[in-house]
């Protein structure tokens, strides 16, 4: 479909209109997208909702200076074409640049072609979900509700430039999801788990690993049912491995993005070079990971994603960035530049975000704690990128006396800052792990796919915000 969706744009002329478009630009490109999804979300015993999606379209950007004009359209025809040049050239008006060079070409593939709404089946999907739900509800009398779902999209993308050169991508997504909610002597909690990447419904349909998610999520309702209020106060933390770098990717993550450093807006900013976390502290952002959730071949700006070392022993060494701000920063683009769709301009943003795994043993850091917090799953939160104030939600977390788990705990919240809390991170674990491949960031109106992880680490003086 790309291939067509291409052609197409070439027969209705978008050569010559993008050439004339970005003539004194210092930039530009138009972004070809088709794109088809499905969602099935199994609640209550039956399947509560089908939905099914398609769409089309392109956006044009004209880049000039720091100045970035871009439109957009469903339809792909010559007057679209046209009225879009129009409106993203009044960028570059008494602007005299020349267009940069295209991003190096890569040969690497780092997902398959799958195609994961092609199959299985509507009714083989359907099947699976009334399954997920009576292998629940048959495992423990306490299950009170079960919401199963799947979804999957895929994207053909397609990106021209005014030289001719043409980059394309075909990105399949999916992510399965078990929520389980159960109850005892009156009192109910809920627990859920979710996994999926750049692969076909088969990875996680096949063997097993659907009724793995289940039992997981049904563990976590359980536990979640003997819980106590959460403790209030500083104190030191543990975080667990995997989703748990949700924290960094939120608190650091953000804050190492080009644009918020260019525009020192940052708590970062200004700081290459400097140290900014304890010794030991190692971030990575990288998109070349085969089949994970953050994964992108090439950029939505055409540029080869990299694997692109941010924090290095505690120093800070780098930004993310896409072409307009590494341009203006005076340093290379990294593949950093993305965006939801055609109807969305491209800004730096993460792809896999995590810290590398240090020395000590996962066990021997939750023992270290005379009292503190074991945080093992984490909900929503939220931060402040200029001072890196960040509050988390726990969905699962334990109380810690002597060196030993107490009792799981309920309503625990972790409020700090970013900067600060890495120059306190006393311990790194060995197992390093990423997420199961739930992860969504939103920035500036716009949402896409990406991964985090890190290894078990202790983290000094967070404050731990609960019930009493």
């Amino acid at each position: 479909m790309t291939a067509t969706l291409t052609d197409r744009a070439l027969a209705e002329g978008a050569d010559a209109i993008l050439k004339r478009a970005l003539a004194g630009a210092d930039d530009g490109e138009l972004f070809l997208e088709a794109s088809r999804g499905e969602s099935f979300v199994w609640d209550d015993g039956r399947l509560k909702s089908a939905s099914y999606d398609s769409d089309e379209g392109f956006g044009l950007r004209v880049v000039a200076g720091e100045a970035a004009g871009y439109a957009h359209s469903n339809e792909l025809s010559a007057a679209a074409l046209n009225r879009a040049a129009d409106a993203a050239a009044m960028a570059r008006r008494g602007h005299d640049g020349a267009v940069a060079a295209p991003p190096a070409h890569t040969n690497s593939r780092l997902y398959g072609d799958h195609d994961p709404l092609a199959e299985p089946s509507f009714e083989s999907k359907i099947a699976v979900l009334g399954e997920i739900d009576a292998y629940v509800r048959g495992r423990d009398p306490r299950v009170v509700q079960v919401s199963v779902s799947l979804a999957a999209s895929r994207k053909e993308i397609a990106i021209v430039r005014p030289d001719g050169d043409v980059r394309a991508d075909v990105r399949p997504l999916v992510r399965v999801n078990v929520s389980v909610t159960c109850e005892k002597d009156g009192r109910r909690e809920s627990g859920s788990a979710g996994a999926g990447g750049r692969v076909d419904y088969a990875t996680w349909l096949d063997g097993g690993r659907m009724k793995a998610l289940a039992d997981e999520a049904l563990r976590i309702a359980l536990v979640n049912l003997d819980s106590i209020p959460a403790p209030v106060g500083e104190m030191d933390v543990v975080l667990g491995s995997g989703w748990p770098g949700v924290l960094l990717h939120e608190a650091v993550g953000h804050g190492l993005e080009g644009d918020f450093n260019r525009k020192d807006t940052s708590a970062f900013a200004g700081r290459i070079g400097q140290r900014v976390a304890a010794p030991g502290v190692t971030v990575i952002d990288d998109g070349t990971l085969p089949g994970r959730r953050g994964s992108l071949t090439i950029d939505d700006e055409g540029t080869p994603t990299e694997r692109t070392v941010l924090i290095e022993d505690g120093i800070l060494v780098g930004y993310l960035q896409d072409r307009l701000n590494a341009r203006l920063m005076g340093v290379a683009p990294t593949g950093n530049g993305r965006r939801e769709s055609y109807a969305h301009r491209p800004m730096p943003r993460m792809t896999n975000t995590f810290m590398e795994a240090g020395s000590h043993d996962p066990a021997e850091i939750v023992a270290s704690l005379k009292r503190g917090l074991y945080a093992v799953n984490f909900g929503g939160g939220s931060v402040d990128i200029t001072s890196g104030k960040f509050v988390f939600q726990c969905t699962e977390a334990y109380l810690v006396e002597d060196g030993k788990v107490v009792a799981p705990v309920k309503g625990a919240t972790l409020i700090g800052d970013g900067p600060s809390a890495l120059t306190r991170v006393s311990m790194i674990g060995t197992n390093m792990a990423l997420d199961d491949g739930v992860g969504t960031c939103g920035k500036a109106g716009q949402s896409v796919p990406v991964g985090v992880g890190q290894p078990t680490l202790r983290i000094g003086g967070l404050t731990v915000g609960g019930a009493g």
